[in-house]
């Protein structure tokens, strides 16, 4: 019978490289690795390792075999997160992070149903811009976030379709570009200017989206000073309709006809850490958020 510790083995021999390493990252001695591989190759009578060259190398059917193993090795581990969830007690903590496109109501709502269900747990909720929610999760300040999948790691993170938003370029009805509907080129629009909101997170997981190249611009915290700025004439630029949908039906703000900006949907996911343990209170906003979508 093949053996969970077997598999471990071949997978430590396989990242370390070479036998020795194995045993140093285990804690074994070097003769133990190699007995434990040999038994593994002897009981599935497959070679998994070519000894010819100084650094052993998966054969062909190792590389199959290989991979099979770690996505059983993954599902071991995820199963053994699961057996210490059922036996966790109430988290003190659980942290939200949600991307500033998404209306709150939806989360609130649940927020507050969990509230009173398990009391105890100190529930954060932040809005993060851009790549500000998946910097929060890839370092573990997040335990669930609400956001695009641009740049994110899909095999560090388990995630599920949430909902869609539409974001439109909008601008106030006296603003120049918006008085007439024909389509605005790109260098036209290069003279006015664009408000953007600013990217939350701190550098490494920035993001950029329906930036105008070449244009004026200004960078504002948040869709609310965003929207403040356009009613006023000042600006133009993109807004989910949702936070909108009062000034576009009685004429405040009006969609902008611009080459390359056509009205986009934005589809957002609910996402977690597959490598990181769920509390039992995390776990049941995570299936209240389910449904949701």
């Amino acid at each position: 019978m093949i053996t969970f510790e077997q598999l471990v083995v071949l997978h430590a021999i396989v990242t370390e490289g070479t036998f020795r390493g194995a045993a140093e990252r285990l804690n074994k001695s070097q003769s133990a690795i190699s007995h434990m591989l040999k038994k593994l190759e002897t009981h599935i009578d497959i070679v998994l390792l070519s000894r010819e060259e100084y650094r052993p190398t998966l054969t062909p059917a190792g590389e199959v075999f290989h991979r099979q193993a770690t996505r059983v090795m993954q599902q071991m581990k995820e199963l053994n997160i699961v057996a210490k969830n059922l036996n966790a007690k109430q988290e003190p903590e659980v942290f939200l992070a949600v991307t500033a496109t998404f209306p709150l109501k939806p989360v609130l709502e649940i927020v507050g149903t969990i509230r009173n269900e398990y009391p105890a747990t100190h529930i954060r909720l932040s809005r993060e811009s851009m790549g500000g929610p998946i910097e929060r999760l890839l370092r573990n300040d997040a335990d669930i976030i609400i956001a695009a999948m641009d740049g994110v790691p899909v095999d560090q993170v388990e995630a599920l379709s949430f909902a869609q938003v539409t974001i439109v370029p909008v601008a106030h009805p006296d603003f120049e570009p918006a008085r007439s509907s024909h389509v605005k080129t790109i260098t036209e629009m290069q003279s006015y200017t664009q408000v953007v909101v600013a990217d939350s997170s701190s550098g490494e997981f920035a993001q950029s989206r329906d930036l105008l190249p070449g244009g004026l611009r200004w960078t504002v915290s948040d869709f609310a000073a965003k929207k403040e700025i356009l009613l006023a004439k000042l600006g133009w630029g993109g807004i989910p309709t949702h936070m909108i949908e009062r000034e576009l039906a009685q004429g405040d703000l009006v969609a902008l006809n611009v080459e390359g900006y056509e009205k986009r949907q934005s589809h957002l996911f609910q996402m977690r850490k597959r490598d990181k343990e769920v509390g039992i209170v995390a776990q049941s906003i995570w299936e209240q958020l389910s449904k949701v979508a």
